[in-house]
């Protein structure tokens, strides 16, 4: 096998594919040029978006030639797969908006410097294609080469027509699969990779563009990444994790990965870092507290990965600083979460509830009331007991508050 899918394969990225063996053959006599694409449904991308984002890396390394697709006209129809109900409806504007910030973003895993040589990548917009069709014309074109028996032999469409699938999604097939064809013509594009999710618009792509184009073409997807404890990847206490600091602070960020569980550790090491696999599997019979090591590693490239070294640094020194200093003191805490209030608010007495509701560990003042009921809330080393609790200044150690939820979520209250 080829080194970028070996890579791949032994990283736990390949799921299906069309013809590995015939993708394997093309890709050991030259570098190919291959595309993975992105909706524009949101201004930040969240971590669950990027592992094929990952996959494309170590395939630029390897000297292949990726095209980075943003959605800005599938964004407009909205893809069926993996959905339970239609898609918000964006205007055209905050599409706009969206693709340039997840320009940005894309841009920490894979380079889109104008002057490398080998691997050298493009970034697209398929609203340069698709917004100027005309609609009787595609139809007669290219709607004829698609069954809707067959359509409807997929998952996604058949778990949709269960709920009500409308017409204009059952049309995000044909739009996706003419992405493909464009890049093939345009670009030469071989091969189209994404989420397992995807497989059906994927197997539909490189079926039109054979028929079309007569291109011999492929398809591979990834699997959908789960914890280990059944629950969907990127999600945390406080909702999804979104690569933007703005909406998911670095810290959280660094936080979110270094608490992971422990039978999650390699797994994400191989697929969320570009540490060696040989490295990586040498930390793969830690046990117990020595495990803890992995996954510091891992929270910290990750988060060097998305955010940047300074901003990694940061994060680690302020997780040190909370852990192990606690409401001691000690240790750079600057970057963990924080507010400030003033010393006549404390010592006028602050009601438990309402100042962790003021924080980004309760959303609200019933999951405040929740916390300490169920005895997951802590000021400055001391279990609240009561609801009825008031902070005042009493609670005070070194002109700050260190809030923490539950074992492992901490916000800082600065006193001035």
């Amino acid at each position: 096998m080829n080194k970028a899918l070996e890579t791949l394969r032994d990283r736990g990225f390949i799921k299906q594919c069309t013809d590995i063996e015939a993708l394997d053959a093309l890709m050991g006599e030259k570098p190919i040029t291959f595309y993975i694409g992105v909706d524009a449904t949101g201004s930040s991308l969240h971590i669950g978006h990027m592992v094929p984002f990952y996959a494309m890396h170590h395939m630029q390394e390897a000297g292949h030639n990726p095209i980075a697709l943003i959605g800005g006209g599938t964004t407009m129809i909205g893809d069926p797969s993996g959905k339970t109900e239609l898609r918000k409806m964006l205007t055209i504007e905050q599409i706009r908006e969206n693709s340039e910030s997840i320009k940005n973003q894309l841009g920490s895993v894979v380079d889109f410097s104008p002057e490398r040589e080998e691997g050298k990548a493009l970034m697209l917009n398929n609203y340069d294609w698709l917004g100027g069709l005309n609609y009787i014309e595609f139809l007669r074109d290219i709607g004829k080469h698609f069954s809707v028996n067959r359509m409807l032999t997929f998952e996604s469409y058949k778990q949709r027509l269960e709920r009500g699938l409308s017409f204009i999604e059952f049309n995000y097939q044909l739009l996706q699969s003419y992405d493909f064809l464009t890049l093939y013509k345009d670009h030469e594009c071989r091969l189209q990779m994404g989420g397992d999710d995807q497989w059906g618009n994927i197997v539909a792509g490189v079926d039109l563009t054979r028929r079309v184009a007569a291109g011999e073409v492929y398809g591979l997807t990834f699997p959908l990444i789960t914890r280990s404890d059944g629950k969907k990847m990127g999600k945390s206490e406080k909702g999804a994790v979104f690569l933007d600091p703005e909406v998911f602070s670095p810290y959280d960020f660094y936080q979110y990965w270094r608490n992971i569980a422990d039978a999650d550790v390699i797994k994400f090491l191989k697929l969320f870092t570009f540490l060696p696999l040989a490295e990586i599997d040498a930390m793969g019979d830690l046990q117990g507290s020595d495990i803890n090591r992995a996954k510091e590693i891992l929270a910290y490239e990750q988060t060097k990965i998305i955010h940047g070294q300074d901003e990694a640094d940061k994060a680690h020194a302020a997780a040190k600083a909370a852990f192990n200093s606690g409401a001691a003191g000690g240790g750079d805490k600057d970057a963990i979460p924080s507010l400030e209030i003033t010393a006549d608010e404390l010592a006028a007495g602050i009601p438990v509830m309402v100042l962790f509701s003021k924080t980004d560990l309760c959303a609200s003042m019933s999951e405040a009331r929740r916390l300490v009921q169920q005895g997951g809330a802590n000021v400055n080393n001391t279990k609240v007991e009561s609801i009825d609790s008031v902070i005042d200044s009493s609670w005070l150690k070194d002109d700050e508050l260190m809030l923490r939820a539950g074992k492992k979520r901490y916000f800082r209250i600065i006193v001035q």
